[in-house]
């Protein structure tokens, strides 16, 4: 029998030479794109339009988000730092300032022209097939505590997303030490929560007891109160929060304070 030193020999040898040939090289295999999120930093050439926050989510097989004015929807394919989004997307179709639209047509002309993704720390580069800079980008913080948010929808039971009630406003924040308060139009309330990577939960929540004038402004704190007890996930979109429940349907709408 051969001693096992000389078995271990060449398979050791072989595992140095690997180790040294990645270290000569230093190519290792692109981070994955699929559920990360981004707010667009940088148009090469352009100044981004203040006030407009343009963001990027691969999820799915899909590159989603704003551009600025619409949201936009798109098949892609991402592999060994290849990145092809189609240019059959879909889109919503509001009209914005021209300025708005100018960059938001130049966004998209870099998604649909992109051919190579590489992530450097907190930083997406999407570039042409000749390594052309074409839109940079910076990490979505998808952190829930110490974020306020002012609702703008919520489901009404009725399996439609209504707006805020004219001259009500409903808010949600969330404390680090895990409880969410604000005001549900008309009463304050506060509920524990958990918040575990996309997944969101809020236990039972407590409210004042005011009775207010207005119609239809205690139905929707009901609605309100009751929403939050079938949430099942979050999502940060840039300035946006969408809370869904465990059937993906949207529950709650809200916007950056």
């Amino acid at each position: 029998m051969r001693p096992l030193t000389a078995l271990a020999t060449p398979f050791l040898a072989a595992l140095l030479l690997g180790a040294c040939s990645l270290m000569s090289t230093g190519k290792t295999d692109p981070a994955p794109l699929d559920g990360t999120a981004w707010i667009l930093a940088e148009l090469p050439g352009r100044t981004l339009a203040p006030g407009a926050t343009v963001t990027l989510r691969f999820a799915d097989g899909k590159a989603q988000g704003s551009d600025g004015c619409n949201r936009y929807s798109a098949p892609y394919t991402a592999a060994a730092g290849k990145l092809e989004i189609s240019p059959q997307g879909v889109s919503t179709m509001m009209a914005c300032a021209p300025e708005l639209m100018q960059q938001a047509a130049a966004f998209m002309a870099a998604l649909n022209s992109a051919g190579t993704w590489r992530v450097e720390g907190r930083q997406l580069t999407l570039a042409a097939a000749d390594g052309r800079a074409l839109a940079r980008f910076a990490a979505q913080d998808a952190a829930l505590a110490g974020t306020s948010w002012r609702v703008t929808g919520i489901n009404n039971g009725k399996q439609a997303v209504v707006s805020v009630l004219s001259g009500t406003t409903l808010t949600l924040a969330f404390a680090g030490d895990g409880r969410a308060t604000g005001s549900a139009g008309c009463n304050t309330f506060n509920a524990p929560f958990e918040s575990d990577g996309a997944g969101l939960r809020f236990g039972k929540a407590a409210t004042t007891r005011r009775m207010c004038a207005g119609k239809g402004t205690m139905d929707q704190e009901l609605a309100f109160i009751r929403a939050l007890q079938t949430v099942a996930s979050a999502r940060i979109d840039g300035n946006r929060l969408e809370l869904r429940g465990a059937d993906g349907a949207l529950v709650i709408s809200a916007a950056r304070e």
